[in-house]
Protein backbone atom coordinates (compact mmCIF):
# COMPACT_ATOMS: atom_id res chain seq x y z
CA UNK A 1 0.00 0.00 0.00
CA UNK A 2 2.83 2.48 0.62
CA UNK A 3 4.43 1.95 -2.97
CA UNK A 4 0.89 3.18 -4.37
CA UNK A 5 0.85 5.62 -2.25
CA UNK A 6 4.04 7.06 -2.71
CA UNK A 7 3.63 6.94 -6.28
CA UNK A 8 0.12 9.04 -5.95
CA UNK A 9 2.75 11.70 -3.98
CA UNK A 10 4.96 11.52 -7.30
CA UNK A 11 2.52 11.17 -10.03
CA UNK A 12 1.68 14.81 -10.70
CA UNK A 13 5.16 15.99 -11.26
CA UNK A 14 5.84 12.48 -13.22
CA UNK A 15 2.82 13.06 -15.56
CA UNK A 16 4.22 16.89 -16.21
CA UNK A 17 7.47 15.21 -17.27
CA UNK A 18 5.87 12.41 -19.77
CA UNK A 19 5.96 12.63 -23.10
CA UNK A 20 4.45 11.45 -26.05
CA UNK A 21 7.24 9.24 -28.48
CA UNK A 22 6.52 10.73 -32.24
CA UNK A 23 4.58 8.63 -34.78
CA UNK A 24 7.29 7.77 -36.69
CA UNK A 25 9.70 7.25 -33.94
CA UNK A 26 8.34 3.75 -32.93
CA UNK A 27 9.66 0.63 -34.13
CA UNK A 28 8.29 -2.55 -33.90
CA UNK A 29 9.64 -5.49 -31.52
CA UNK A 30 10.38 -8.40 -32.73
CA UNK A 31 7.55 -10.48 -33.80
CA UNK A 32 5.28 -7.56 -33.58
CA UNK A 33 3.53 -4.87 -35.16
CA UNK A 34 2.42 -1.59 -33.98
CA UNK A 35 2.46 1.95 -35.44
CA UNK A 36 2.06 5.30 -32.40
CA UNK A 37 -0.47 7.28 -32.10
CA UNK A 38 -1.68 10.11 -30.13
CA UNK A 39 -5.52 10.01 -30.72
CA UNK A 40 -5.64 6.31 -30.60
CA UNK A 41 -7.11 4.27 -27.91
CA UNK A 42 -7.55 0.62 -29.17
CA UNK A 43 -4.54 -0.39 -27.31
CA UNK A 44 -2.68 0.67 -24.60
CA UNK A 45 0.72 -0.69 -24.21
CA UNK A 46 3.03 0.09 -21.49
CA UNK A 47 6.36 1.56 -23.68
CA UNK A 48 9.69 2.86 -23.34
CA UNK A 49 11.56 5.03 -25.16
CA UNK A 50 15.07 4.21 -24.01
CA UNK A 51 16.55 2.34 -21.69
CA UNK A 52 16.86 3.45 -17.24
CA UNK A 53 14.92 3.20 -14.39
CA UNK A 54 11.23 1.22 -15.27
CA UNK A 55 9.49 4.18 -13.34
CA UNK A 56 11.03 7.02 -15.27
CA UNK A 57 11.04 5.28 -18.86
CA UNK A 58 7.56 3.63 -19.04
CA UNK A 59 5.05 5.26 -20.10
CA UNK A 60 1.63 4.32 -20.79
CA UNK A 61 1.00 5.06 -24.39
CA UNK A 62 -2.27 4.17 -27.19
CA UNK A 63 -1.47 2.32 -30.35
CA UNK A 64 -2.49 1.60 -33.29
CA UNK A 65 -3.76 -2.02 -33.54
CA UNK A 66 -1.41 -3.20 -37.16
CA UNK A 67 -3.73 -5.32 -39.45
CA UNK A 68 -4.04 -8.76 -39.41
CA UNK A 69 -2.37 -10.56 -42.21
CA UNK A 70 -2.30 -14.31 -43.50
CA UNK A 71 0.17 -15.50 -40.73
CA UNK A 72 -0.46 -13.22 -38.16
CA UNK A 73 -3.17 -13.49 -35.08
CA UNK A 74 -4.92 -11.11 -33.49
CA UNK A 75 -4.40 -11.48 -29.42
CA UNK A 76 -6.19 -9.83 -26.41
CA UNK A 77 -3.88 -10.16 -23.57
CA UNK A 78 -5.31 -10.55 -20.17
CA UNK A 79 -2.18 -11.11 -18.19
CA UNK A 80 1.10 -10.66 -18.06
CA UNK A 81 3.72 -10.53 -15.11
CA UNK A 82 6.60 -8.97 -14.50
CA UNK A 83 9.68 -10.48 -14.12
CA UNK A 84 13.17 -9.59 -13.01
CA UNK A 85 14.45 -10.13 -16.73
CA UNK A 86 11.88 -7.79 -17.92
CA UNK A 87 13.10 -4.94 -15.59
CA UNK A 88 16.64 -6.00 -16.68
CA UNK A 89 15.95 -5.69 -20.31
CA UNK A 90 14.28 -2.14 -19.67
CA UNK A 91 17.14 -0.90 -17.39
CA UNK A 92 19.64 -2.27 -20.54
CA UNK A 93 21.56 -5.01 -19.17
CA UNK A 94 19.88 -8.05 -20.58
CA UNK A 95 21.45 -10.59 -22.75
CA UNK A 96 18.53 -9.93 -24.91
CA UNK A 97 17.65 -6.48 -26.36
CA UNK A 98 14.71 -5.66 -28.35
CA UNK A 99 15.09 -2.48 -31.01
CA UNK A 100 13.81 0.53 -29.07
CA UNK A 101 11.21 2.15 -28.56
CA UNK A 102 9.81 -0.96 -27.10
CA UNK A 103 6.45 -2.44 -25.68
CA UNK A 104 7.47 -4.18 -22.13
CA UNK A 105 7.22 -7.89 -20.77
CA UNK A 106 8.17 -10.95 -22.07
CA UNK A 107 5.54 -13.27 -20.81
CA UNK A 108 2.23 -13.52 -20.14
CA UNK A 109 -1.45 -15.15 -21.17
CA UNK A 110 -3.75 -13.79 -23.70
CA UNK A 111 -7.14 -15.05 -25.86
CA UNK A 112 -7.17 -15.65 -29.86
CA UNK A 113 -9.60 -12.78 -31.22
CA UNK A 114 -8.81 -13.45 -34.80
CA UNK A 115 -6.59 -15.63 -37.22
CA UNK A 116 -5.31 -15.17 -40.51
CA UNK A 117 -6.27 -17.30 -43.41
CA UNK A 118 -3.31 -19.27 -43.26
CA UNK A 119 -2.85 -19.28 -39.30
CA UNK A 120 -3.86 -23.65 -38.76
CA UNK A 121 -2.19 -24.09 -35.62
CA UNK A 122 -4.82 -21.43 -33.23
CA UNK A 123 -8.38 -20.49 -33.64
CA UNK A 124 -10.38 -17.81 -32.09
CA UNK A 125 -11.13 -18.89 -28.15
CA UNK A 126 -7.55 -20.01 -27.70
CA UNK A 127 -5.17 -19.44 -24.66
CA UNK A 128 -2.09 -18.68 -25.74
CA UNK A 129 1.63 -17.34 -24.27
CA UNK A 130 4.75 -16.28 -26.40
CA UNK A 131 7.00 -19.06 -27.78
CA UNK A 132 10.32 -16.55 -27.57
CA UNK A 133 11.25 -13.40 -25.50
CA UNK A 134 10.77 -10.13 -26.06
CA UNK A 135 7.25 -9.93 -27.74
CA UNK A 136 5.99 -7.35 -25.67
CA UNK A 137 3.30 -8.41 -23.64
CA UNK A 138 2.56 -5.61 -21.31
CA UNK A 139 -0.50 -4.33 -23.90
CA UNK A 140 -4.37 -4.70 -24.15
CA UNK A 141 -3.98 -6.44 -27.62
CA UNK A 142 -1.75 -7.09 -29.95
CA UNK A 143 -1.32 -8.65 -33.75
CA UNK A 144 1.23 -11.96 -33.72
CA UNK A 145 2.86 -13.84 -35.99
CA UNK A 146 1.51 -17.29 -35.19
CA UNK A 147 5.12 -19.11 -35.25
CA UNK A 148 5.45 -16.90 -31.63
CA UNK A 149 2.94 -18.04 -29.78
CA UNK A 150 2.12 -21.22 -28.30
CA UNK A 151 -1.51 -22.36 -27.24
CA UNK A 152 -2.18 -23.66 -23.98
CA UNK A 153 -5.38 -25.30 -21.83
CA UNK A 154 -7.87 -23.01 -21.23
CA UNK A 155 -8.61 -24.64 -18.06
CA UNK A 156 -5.57 -24.42 -16.30
CA UNK A 157 -5.78 -21.07 -13.52
CA UNK A 158 -4.88 -17.37 -15.19
CA UNK A 159 -1.82 -16.73 -13.08
CA UNK A 160 -0.46 -20.22 -13.85
CA UNK A 161 -1.06 -19.68 -18.19
CA UNK A 162 0.42 -15.78 -17.25
CA UNK A 163 3.38 -17.25 -15.44
CA UNK A 164 4.48 -20.51 -17.60
CA UNK A 165 6.47 -19.74 -20.31
CA UNK A 166 9.68 -18.60 -17.62
CA UNK A 167 10.19 -19.64 -14.35
CA UNK A 168 8.69 -23.13 -14.25
CA UNK A 169 10.16 -23.60 -17.78
CA UNK A 170 13.37 -22.74 -15.84
CA UNK A 171 13.14 -24.62 -13.17
CA UNK A 172 12.28 -28.31 -14.93
CA UNK A 173 15.23 -27.43 -17.16
CA UNK A 174 18.15 -27.08 -14.22
CA UNK A 175 16.40 -29.84 -12.28
CA UNK A 176 16.99 -32.48 -15.34
CA UNK A 177 19.68 -31.57 -17.46
CA UNK A 178 22.74 -31.00 -15.50
CA UNK A 179 22.47 -34.09 -12.65
CA UNK A 180 20.92 -37.59 -13.67
CA UNK A 181 19.00 -37.23 -10.30
CA UNK A 182 16.45 -39.88 -8.53
CA UNK A 183 14.03 -40.03 -6.34
CA UNK A 184 15.01 -38.98 -3.20
CA UNK A 185 17.94 -37.04 -4.33
CA UNK A 186 18.28 -33.84 -2.93
CA UNK A 187 18.70 -30.06 -4.33
CA UNK A 188 19.86 -27.25 -3.01
CA UNK A 189 19.14 -23.80 -4.14
CA UNK A 190 18.96 -20.11 -2.96
CA UNK A 191 16.30 -17.15 -4.14
CA UNK A 192 14.25 -19.79 -3.14
CA UNK A 193 11.12 -17.39 -2.40
CA UNK A 194 11.48 -16.17 -6.10
CA UNK A 195 9.25 -17.04 -9.34
CA UNK A 196 12.10 -19.62 -9.89
CA UNK A 197 12.48 -20.89 -6.37
CA UNK A 198 8.86 -21.77 -6.09
CA UNK A 199 8.83 -23.63 -9.12
CA UNK A 200 12.07 -25.53 -7.90
CA UNK A 201 10.13 -26.74 -4.75
CA UNK A 202 7.14 -27.99 -6.58
CA UNK A 203 8.67 -29.68 -9.73
CA UNK A 204 11.40 -31.68 -7.36
CA UNK A 205 8.40 -32.69 -5.10
CA UNK A 206 6.76 -34.23 -7.94
CA UNK A 207 9.87 -35.61 -9.24
CA UNK A 208 10.33 -37.49 -5.41
CA UNK A 209 13.67 -35.37 -5.01
CA UNK A 210 13.87 -33.67 -1.95
CA UNK A 211 14.92 -29.81 -1.47
CA UNK A 212 17.24 -27.58 0.57
CA UNK A 213 15.84 -23.96 0.75
CA UNK A 214 17.93 -20.93 0.99
CA UNK A 215 16.31 -17.30 2.08
CA UNK A 216 17.19 -14.22 3.38
CA UNK A 217 16.72 -13.30 7.46
CA UNK A 218 13.12 -11.32 7.51
CA UNK A 219 10.52 -10.55 9.94
CA UNK A 220 7.99 -12.90 8.78
CA UNK A 221 10.48 -15.77 8.06
CA UNK A 222 7.87 -18.46 9.65
CA UNK A 223 5.07 -17.37 7.33
CA UNK A 224 7.24 -17.54 4.58
CA UNK A 225 9.39 -21.12 5.77
CA UNK A 226 5.14 -22.51 6.42
CA UNK A 227 4.32 -20.83 2.92
CA UNK A 228 7.42 -23.08 1.04
CA UNK A 229 6.83 -26.21 3.25
CA UNK A 230 3.34 -26.47 2.22
CA UNK A 231 4.33 -26.24 -1.67
CA UNK A 232 6.71 -28.80 -0.80
CA UNK A 233 9.97 -27.81 0.79
CA UNK A 234 11.62 -29.95 2.86
CA UNK A 235 14.06 -28.03 4.65
CA UNK A 236 14.44 -24.35 4.42
CA UNK A 237 17.51 -22.40 6.14
CA UNK A 238 18.22 -18.65 5.89
CA UNK A 239 21.49 -17.62 4.46
CA UNK A 240 23.07 -17.41 7.96
CA UNK A 241 22.47 -20.44 8.56
CA UNK A 242 23.90 -21.95 5.58
CA UNK A 243 27.11 -20.93 7.24
CA UNK A 244 26.89 -22.70 10.16
CA UNK A 245 28.21 -26.02 12.08
CA UNK A 246 24.89 -27.07 12.43
CA UNK A 247 24.03 -27.35 8.50
CA UNK A 248 25.73 -30.77 8.87
CA UNK A 249 22.85 -31.81 11.08
CA UNK A 250 20.93 -31.50 7.93
CA UNK A 251 22.51 -34.08 5.98
CA UNK A 252 21.89 -36.83 8.78
CA UNK A 253 19.05 -37.48 7.33
CA UNK A 254 19.47 -36.64 3.57
CA UNK A 255 21.83 -37.40 0.64
CA UNK A 256 24.30 -34.14 0.03
CA UNK A 257 23.29 -32.85 -3.06
CA UNK A 258 24.37 -33.13 -6.41
CA UNK A 259 22.47 -30.35 -7.91
CA UNK A 260 23.19 -26.77 -6.54
CA UNK A 261 20.74 -23.82 -8.26
CA UNK A 262 22.35 -20.08 -7.84
CA UNK A 263 20.13 -17.39 -8.41
CA UNK A 264 22.01 -14.70 -6.34
CA UNK A 265 25.54 -15.38 -6.87
CA UNK A 266 28.59 -13.76 -4.24
CA UNK A 267 28.88 -15.50 -1.04
CA UNK A 268 25.51 -17.43 -1.04
CA UNK A 269 26.89 -19.15 -4.18
CA UNK A 270 30.58 -19.98 -2.29
CA UNK A 271 28.07 -21.47 0.48
CA UNK A 272 26.11 -23.70 -1.78
CA UNK A 273 29.10 -25.03 -3.20
CA UNK A 274 30.58 -25.97 -0.13
CA UNK A 275 27.26 -28.24 0.64
CA UNK A 276 27.56 -29.62 -2.60
CA UNK A 277 28.15 -33.69 -2.81
CA UNK A 278 31.67 -34.47 -4.97
CA UNK A 279 31.28 -33.87 -8.40
CA UNK A 280 28.31 -32.40 -8.06
CA UNK A 281 27.18 -29.46 -10.38
CA UNK A 282 25.99 -25.68 -9.74
CA UNK A 283 23.55 -23.81 -12.26
CA UNK A 284 23.66 -20.50 -11.78
CA UNK A 285 21.09 -18.83 -13.81
CA UNK A 286 20.73 -15.13 -11.97
CA UNK A 287 22.52 -12.78 -9.92
CA UNK A 288 20.47 -10.71 -7.72
CA UNK A 289 23.35 -9.86 -5.63
CA UNK A 290 25.23 -8.70 -8.57
CA UNK A 291 28.23 -10.00 -7.29
CA UNK A 292 30.05 -12.70 -8.90
CA UNK A 293 30.18 -16.32 -8.36
CA UNK A 294 33.89 -17.09 -6.07
CA UNK A 295 34.78 -21.02 -5.94
CA UNK A 296 37.41 -21.89 -4.05
CA UNK A 297 40.40 -23.65 -5.23
CA UNK A 298 40.16 -26.89 -3.22
CA UNK A 299 36.50 -27.25 -3.68
CA UNK A 300 37.45 -27.11 -7.64
CA UNK A 301 40.39 -29.45 -7.44
CA UNK A 302 39.06 -31.72 -4.37
CA UNK A 303 35.72 -32.02 -4.89
CA UNK A 304 35.32 -31.88 -8.76
CA UNK A 305 32.65 -29.61 -8.72
CA UNK A 306 31.39 -28.15 -11.91
CA UNK A 307 30.22 -24.87 -12.23
CA UNK A 308 27.47 -24.27 -15.09
CA UNK A 309 25.36 -21.90 -16.67
CA UNK A 310 21.23 -21.74 -17.73
CA UNK A 311 19.39 -19.31 -19.56
CA UNK A 312 16.26 -20.05 -21.38
CA UNK A 313 16.26 -18.21 -24.31
CA UNK A 314 19.57 -20.00 -24.97
CA UNK A 315 17.70 -23.24 -24.70
CA UNK A 316 14.95 -22.00 -27.43
CA UNK A 317 17.65 -21.59 -29.54
CA UNK A 318 19.24 -24.35 -29.19
CA UNK A 319 15.69 -27.07 -29.35
CA UNK A 320 13.20 -26.93 -31.58
CA UNK A 321 9.79 -24.91 -31.06
CA UNK A 322 8.38 -28.51 -30.63
CA UNK A 323 10.26 -29.17 -27.77
CA UNK A 324 9.61 -26.09 -26.14
CA UNK A 325 6.06 -26.97 -26.66
CA UNK A 326 6.53 -30.42 -24.84
CA UNK A 327 8.46 -28.66 -22.25
CA UNK A 328 5.21 -26.37 -22.05
CA UNK A 329 2.79 -29.61 -22.18
CA UNK A 330 4.56 -31.31 -19.54
CA UNK A 331 4.23 -28.32 -17.24
CA UNK A 332 0.43 -28.17 -18.08
CA UNK A 333 -0.13 -31.74 -16.63
CA UNK A 334 1.64 -31.41 -13.57
CA UNK A 335 -0.81 -28.24 -13.63
CA UNK A 336 -3.92 -30.26 -13.87
CA UNK A 337 -2.52 -32.81 -11.05
CA UNK A 338 -2.17 -29.69 -8.87
CA UNK A 339 1.55 -30.16 -8.80
CA UNK A 340 2.46 -27.07 -9.77
CA UNK A 341 0.84 -23.73 -8.99
CA UNK A 342 1.66 -19.87 -9.57
CA UNK A 343 3.71 -18.21 -7.08
CA UNK A 344 2.18 -15.93 -4.88
CA UNK A 345 0.63 -12.87 -6.66
CA UNK A 346 -0.81 -9.65 -6.64
CA UNK A 347 -2.75 -8.84 -9.76
CA UNK A 348 -2.69 -4.88 -10.23
CA UNK A 349 -4.77 -3.03 -13.05
CA UNK A 350 -2.60 -2.00 -16.46
CA UNK A 351 -3.52 1.83 -15.32
CA UNK A 352 -1.19 0.74 -11.97
CA UNK A 353 1.65 -0.35 -13.83
CA UNK A 354 3.76 2.37 -11.87
CA UNK A 355 2.75 0.47 -8.23
CA UNK A 356 3.52 -2.59 -9.52
CA UNK A 357 7.07 -1.85 -11.58
CA UNK A 358 7.62 -0.01 -7.73
CA UNK A 359 6.59 -2.75 -6.49
CA UNK A 360 8.83 -5.73 -8.22
CA UNK A 361 11.76 -3.96 -7.43
CA UNK A 362 11.36 -4.03 -3.53
CA UNK A 363 13.72 -6.33 -1.14
CA UNK A 364 12.25 -9.12 -0.15
CA UNK A 365 9.14 -9.47 -2.54
CA UNK A 366 6.65 -11.64 -1.35
CA UNK A 367 4.71 -11.63 -4.36
CA UNK A 368 5.19 -11.36 -8.35
CA UNK A 369 3.15 -8.42 -9.70
CA UNK A 370 0.78 -9.07 -12.25
CA UNK A 371 -0.95 -6.96 -14.73
CA UNK A 372 -4.21 -7.33 -15.57
CA UNK A 373 -5.35 -5.98 -18.99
Amino acid sequence: MWVCALWEARAPALLRRRRLLPARGLRPPAAASFSASAEGSRVRALVYGHHGHPTKVVELKNLELAAVGGSDVHVKMLAAPINPSDINMIQGNYGLLPPLPAVGGNEGVGQVVAVGSNVTGVKPGDWVIPATAGLGTWRTEAVFSEEALISVPSNIPLQSAATLGVNPCTAYRMLKDFEQLQPGDSVIQNASNSGVGQAVIQIAAALGLRTINVVRDRPDLQKLTDRLKKLGAEQVVTEEELRTHEMKNVFKDMPQPRLALNGVGGKSSTELLRHLAPGGTMVTYGGMAKQPVIASVSQLIFKDLKLRGFWLSQWKKDHSPDQFKELILTLCDLIHRGQLTAPACSEVPLQDYQCALEASMQPFLSAKQILNM
